[in-house]
């Protein structure tokens, strides 16, 4: 992490972020959230879920999706607008795909497992010791319904308490308990969202 305050252009590239103080004003619950900007939202919750700022950056994502670009055995296919639309992102706007999300989970020790959308969440064991946070892939509409896409958001228990660390609220999202969270998994997954599970592989 940079001690370095990050330039007004940076932060208009990235998002901005936020320290949010919890538990009556203990330090050590403080929760790191960075705020949505373009279409970032991976960068944004990645670092969200690490809880640390810069954990990954711009360019790091976009190394990822260039190498995975690189060795992309479907370059075959491409057309012109490939330049910019790439298989893995959007040069301008960033909206990287899950094969980026992967790799840049692995590349910290990280595994992601993909929650079968038949089970409930109740079957996700939340308290297991590898068990890192989630990465959730929702649809959303924006501009009043006249462009439509997916969006990553973020969660993950910090000293106890289940957080929504979506780059889309102005401040992270505490879960009441565990039934809360079950629920709003079992909501993501009933409106055609994806869930994932992070779990440490070291």
């Amino acid at each position: 992490m940079e001690s370095e305050t990050k330039s007004d252009a940076n932060q208009e590239q990235e998002g901005s972020s936020t320290m949010v103080g919890g538990g009556g004003g203990n330090n050590n619950n403080k929760v790191y959230h960075e705020r949505q900007r373009l279409q970032f939202c991976l960068l944004h919750a990645l670092n969200n879920l690490m809880q640390e700022k810069e954990s990954f950056t711009r360019a790091e994502l976009d190394g990822i999706a260039e190498n995975l670009v690189r060795t992309d055995p479907n370059k075959d296919q491409w057309t012109p607008l490939s330049s910019i639309f790439k298989p893995h992102h959007n040069v301008f706007t960033g909206n990287y795909d899950v094969n980026v999300l992967i790799t840049a989970l692995e590349s910290r020790k990280k595994k992601v497992v993909w929650h079968d959308h038949r089970k409930g969440a109740s079957s996700i064991d939340l308290d297991a010791e590898a068990f890192f946070g989630l990465m959730i892939n929702v649809p959303v509409r924006r501009f009043r319904g006249l462009w439509t896409g997916r969006h990553w958001v973020a969660i993950r228990s910090i000293n106890g308490t289940w957080f929504n660390l979506d780059s889309d609220f102005s401040a992270p999202k505490e879960f009441q308990d565990k039934e809360k969270l079950v629920a709003f998994l079992d909501g993501i997954l009933g409106q055609g969202g994806e869930v994932m599970k992070v779990l440490q592989d070291e």
